[in-house]
């Protein structure tokens, strides 16, 4: 899949790769076969006999955000096999996220996995945690910060490295004026995605911000910007529920624009099978949750640190049209 693709990314998936034999290795038990199935949701690991332990996870999500049902949906996975307790909470107010991880500090759990969308606000509350004994493992944004917080990894993608990723693709496909449309103002993983793209784009980029809590304010914003400049080619959009919005608005502005997307769901997948979209940037939302939640419990139950202080990535994969009839079987279970 995305086979030409990949080959930029051989060190994302050489350190997934090496995360998930680690995970696998200790992740055995005596018992198998049929059993083992049927307790593991038909992926063949079995569970564990370790002690019960409680795993908490804070995002930056807002209710609904089908990327952060994936990576839950993977956390769950994982939290079966491993004899855990799995707890999640969200909110888009910075304020907000910072007071539920420090919550689940006051709760005693025995892991947080939490972002860093917004580095500074969450601070006090990382830190909060690693000084009260529970460790903490960060995913999907903020990676440079991980370390400096007390973290013992990141799991997820370098931002600036899909974007150009992304950049370089808009290149092969001949494009020459791209708009990058940045739903959350002030995160710090959607600004360096635009700047990856400006980073490697022989064309030029202009940044869209739009309110991403409304569907109404992206349509209008993506709209007036192409209504106003013919000369944009391609739109990106840095979210997969954001790509909706785009494609129907290059339908009301009647632009012939190119849409792409960072991030996949079955929505994703069904636009890239039509057309709809001509590409999408899949940083695997699924393993950065089954990886955390693991990661943790490698942790407490064997002292184990996966990325050896880098990294570990999971992305980015570019993923076109002639891989969406696969994908499509991965998005309809919630795992892609």
């Amino acid at each position: 899949m995305a086979r030409s693709r990949m080959a930029r990314s051989t060190r994302v998936f050489a350190a997934a790769a090496t995360a998930l034999l680690a995970v696998a290795a200790a992740g055995c038990s005596d018992s198998g076969g049929k059993d083992a199935e049927e307790n593991d949701g038909g992926t063949g690991g079995g569970g564990v006999n370790t002690p019960r332990m409680e795993i908490a996870m804070v995002t930056h999500s807002a209710p609904g955000d089908t990327f952060w049902d994936i990576v839950q949906s993977g956390s769950k996975q994982a939290a079966a096999k491993d004899n855990v307790e799995f707890l999640y909470a969200n909110s888009e107010k910075d304020d907000e996220q910072a007071r539920l991880v420090q919550t689940f500090v006051d709760k005693k759990v025995d892991g947080i996995i939490v972002t860093l969308a917004k580095p500074e606000a969450m601070k006090s509350a990382v830190r909060a945690a690693v000084d009260a004994g529970i460790p903490v493992v960060t995913i999907n944004s903020g990676a440079e910060y991980s370390e400096e917080y007390g973290a013992l990894s990141h799991i997820g993608q370098e931002e600036t490295v899909a974007g150009e990723a992304v950049g370089e693709e808009l290149n092969e496909r001949g494009r020459k004026k791209a708009v990058c449309v940045v739903h959350e103002q002030g995160n710090v993983g959607l600004e360096q995605r635009c700047a990856g793209v400006k980073e490697t784009f022989s064309g030029s980029v202009e940044n869209l911000t739009v309110d991403g809590a409304s569907k109404p304010n992206v349509l209008s914003g993506i709209q007036a910007e192409l209504e106003a400049d013919g000369s944009i080619d391609s739109v990106v959009t840095l979210n997969a529920d954001v790509a909706a919005a785009a494609v129907e608005a290059k339908g009301a502005a009647g632009s012939e624009a190119e849409v792409a997307t960072f991030d996949l769901n079955g929505a994703v997948a069904k636009a890239l099978e039509s057309g709809e979209l001509t590409f999408a940037v899949d940083q695997q939302p699924y393993l950065q949750g089954y990886l955390a939640v693991d990661e943790l419990w490698l942790y407490k139950t064997n002292g184990n640190v996966i990325g050896g202080g880098q990294t570990v990535l999971t992305g980015p994969a570019i993923v076109t049209q002639e891989d969406a009839p696969e994908l499509k079987k991965f998005t309809e279970r919630g795992t892609r």
